[in-house]
């Protein structure tokens, strides 16, 4: 019995298979020994896919759905997403206005404390 395995260039090759349980699979599902095996079983599947065209539209409709809940299950994401993005915005604009006061007491403080130097100094002069 014989496999098939790509090489490295993605060039199939055949390679003997000495035991496995490839050789005991239903012969439908066995491993293709040659080029023309490959193609039979690809029109075979595609031939068969044709026949259970209901079966792929039931198949499509339950796609659909599940798609349809994890698009909805995204978008709620996003919106909770977008709701924290405004919540930082807000956050950092607020800090930015604390840090904006801080920095006009801290500059105050310093005059002060120049003005009080200065005080002190003359002060001593006298």
């Amino acid at each position: 019995m014989t496999g098939i395995e790509p090489d490295w260039r993605g060039v199939i090759r055949l390679e003997a298979v000495k035991s496995g349980p490839e050789q005991y699979a239903p012969p439908d599902r066995r491993v293709a020994k040659t080029r023309a095996d490959i193609d039979e079983s690809v029109v075979r599947h595609y031939s068969q896919a044709d026949t259970t065209s209901d079966a792929t539209n039931e198949l499509n409709k339950r796609i659909q759905v599940a798609a349809g809940a994890s698009m909805d299950e995204i978008d709620r994401v996003i919106r909770e997403l977008e709701g924290v993005r405004n919540l930082l915005r807000e956050e950092a604009d607020r800090v930015s206005r604390e840090i904006a006061g801080f920095a006009g007491l801290t500059h105050a403080s310093r005059t002060a404390m120049q003005v009080i130097a200065e005080t002190i100094q003359k002060w001593k002069a006298t």
